[in-house]
């Protein structure tokens, strides 16, 4: 599984850790709990991410509800946890660094 995550998400999760705080998506302030690539794997399974949003990786969290995954060429999608599926993804950016542009670095970084 997390041999499908684009590199710009390991290569950040390798030098800043995890990050969990606000990030701007569309003028809105959001929030985000990015997981670490071992729980990746474990998450999309209990998850059932490829059984009901196929295509899909997820790769985070809101704490409320919805999850961001990337899809096959990496872009960025939020999903409801309950009533996954492809067709109500909305996508919130066009990559991985689109979305990191709008972490709010006040936040905290952690491991």
């Amino acid at each position: 599984m997390t041999s499908h995550l684009p590199a710009a998400y390991r290569a950040f999760i390798n030098a800043n850790g995890v990050f969990e705080g606000f990030v701007i998506m569309d003028d809105e302030e959001q929030y985000i709990i990015l997981w670490a690539e071992d729980e990746v794997t474990t998450a999309n399974a209990e998850m059932e991410v490829g059984a009901y949003a196929p295509g899909f990786v997820a790769f985070a969290g809101n704490g409320g509800g919805e999850i961001y995954a990337f899809d096959e060429a990496g872009a960025v999608f939020m999903l409801p946890m309950i009533g996954m599926a492809p067709d109500v993804a909305i996508k919130v950016a066009d990559d991985f660094p689109g979305l990191v542009r709008g972490f709010q670095r006040g936040a905290a970084l952690g491991t």
